[in-house]
C-alpha cells in the first residue's frame, strides 16, 4: 500500500470515528471531524502534510508516478 492509499484510509477513520464518538459520547469529539477538515483543505493549498511527514519517517513508500492515474 501506498502513502497516498494510508492517508485517503487515515482521513476517512479518523472522520467516521469522530463522528460517532460526538453522536454517542459527546458533541465536543465534532472538533475533531473540523480539525480533519481543516488539515485536508491545509494539505491541498500548500502540498504539506504532518501525517506524510510521520509516514515518510516510519518508512511508507510515495506512490509511483506512473501508477498515478491523469
Amino acid at each position: 500500500m501506498y502513502m497516498n492509499d494510508i492517508l485517503r484510509l487515515m482521513a476517512g477513520f479518523f472522520v467516521l470515528l469522530s463522528l460517532a464518538l460526538g453522536y454517542w459520547v459527546h458533541p465536543g469529539f465534532y472538533l475533531f471531524t473540523a480539525f480533519v477538515g481543516l488539515n485536508l483543505l491545509q494539505s491541498g493549498l500548500t502540498h504539506w502534510c504532518p501525517a506524510m511527514w510521520i509516514l515518510k519517517k516510519a518508512g511508507v513508500k510515495e506512490c509511483p508516478h506512473e501508477a498515478v492515474p491523469k
